[in-house]
């Protein structure tokens, strides 16, 4: 019995070790699987890193590429600015095409506007008394009308009595006695010479009466207005005393001007060219042509003035526009004629630290900077010497706008092949 025990438990023994073997060879098994796995995937991972790397390699070269290209681009075409056609339509962009014409010699200088002979006239006192304003205002610019009353002047307060009562006496005095004498003389009762006098008196008396009649006020004797115009240099104010032919104001039309340049000496040579003139007003910087108002040379001086090393150069033309007599202006004189000169409209310039530069459009959306030197300036165009060709398409409205666009296109988007 204990001998078939023995050989059970043997058994037992033997059967659990073979199993136990078989276990670790399965897990040994298993964990080579594992390991193997893991090694594969970690060789695939590699791999793909491998991949991703050579693609970005790939990326970065290609990137390196497209920005050498369009560093070349931007070097290959220097000063150009991308401005596209839908922004120049919306800032009113405009170009001219620059052709050889003609032009002229320009002497700049330095001006003044004033009235022309006729168109002022000064008005004075016509009897003496003391200055009353009436209800139009006694002040510079006023707009007055032919017989307008003005102002008043009134001497019934004075020593002398009122001038027009005074006067309307002398002259019933002196028409009495030149009718009494008339009467006498045909009798050869006064001689004919105290007939003459007596008619010479009544004459002398009764226009006398008559400049301050119709014009007697309840202020006084009124003051009018010789023509149509405006008031200018006031040299009174109310309560002054004024005396007979005292100036009281200045009544301009303005309707026709004269300008006047003051020319150095140095060009004395060159008036008798002078042919026309353009000048610009400080108060609108508006250029104006002389040969747009019915402007005519008048005349040059035959020598400087004593205090000063001008020559004065006149010209007349009409008041077409705001034009303020006796204001000082900028004066361009045109001269000797130039033929086959290439020129453009001094808004086209653009000015940096004294070099100056036009925009030349390439394209509907390509503009260049390009360089000029200029020559002779009228005020309104100015004469171009190195830079531009017949034929190119200059910016002349908006280009200030251009030169802005520019510096937000430090490098061009846009290139252009020439």
């Amino acid at each position: 019995m204990k001998k078939i025990y023995g050989i059970g438990v043997l058994c037992a023994y033997l059967l659990a070790g073979c199993a136990g073997h078989s276990t670790e060879a399965e897990h040994d098994h298993d964990h080579e699987h594992e390991e193997a796995a893991v090694h594969d995937h970690e060789h695939e991972g590699h791999d793909h890193e491998h991949e991703e790397a050579d693609h970005d390699h790939e990326h970065e070269e290609a990137g390196h590429d497209h920005e050498h290209d369009h560093e070349h681009e931007a070097a290959a075409n220097p000063g150009e600015v991308v401005f596209k056609e839908a922004n120049a339509k919306a800032v009113g962009l405009q170009t001219i095409t620059v052709t050889p014409g003609a032009f002229t010699q320009v002497i700049r200088t330095s001006g003044q506007v004033l009235a022309a002979q006729g168109e002022e006239s000064v008005m004075v006192a016509t009897v003496p008394g003391v200055v009353s304003f009436g209800s139009v205002p006694f002040t510079d610019g006023t707009a007055v009308r032919k017989g307008q009353a003005v102002l008043s002047i009134a001497s019934n307060g004075l020593s002398e009595g009122d001038v027009a009562v005074r006067a309307k006496a002398a002259y019933e005095a002196a028409k009495l006695e030149f009718e009494r004498m008339e009467a006498l003389v045909a009798d050869r009762i006064v001689s004919a010479k105290e007939f003459e006098q007596a008619k010479l008196n009544y004459v002398n008396a009764k226009a006398a009466y008559e400049a301050v009649a119709d014009k007697q006020t309840a202020k006084g004797v009124a003051v009018v207005a010789p023509l149509n115009g405006y008031l200018k240099n006031i040299q009174v104010k109310e309560g002054d005393y004024v005396s007979v032919g005292q100036p009281l104001a200045t009544i301009a039309q303005s309707n026709r001007l004269m300008l006047r340049a003051d020319v150095s000496e140095r060009y004395y040579s060159s008036l008798p060219m002078v042919q026309s003139a353009h000048f610009k007003t400080p108060y609108d910087e508006q250029v104006y042509r002389l040969a747009d108002l019915r402007g005519r040379l008048l005349s040059y001086g035959r020598a400087s003035g004593g205090d000063s090393f001008f020559v004065p150069v006149t010209f007349e033309f009409d008041n077409k526009g705001a034009i303020l007599p006796g204001s000082f202006v900028e004066v361009y004189l045109l001269t000797k004629p130039l033929e086959q000169v290439i020129s453009v409209p001094v808004e086209s310039l653009i000015e940096e630290q004294g070099l100056y530069s036009v925009y030349v459009r390439l394209d509907a959306d390509c503009y260049r900077k390009q360089p000029v030197t200029l020559g002779a300036n009228n005020g309104v165009e100015v004469q171009i010497l190195s830079g531009l060709h017949g034929g190119e398409a200059v910016v002349t409205k908006g280009a200030h706008q251009v030169k802005l666009a520019s510096a937000s296109n430090a490098i061009p988007a846009h290139s252009h092949s020439h």
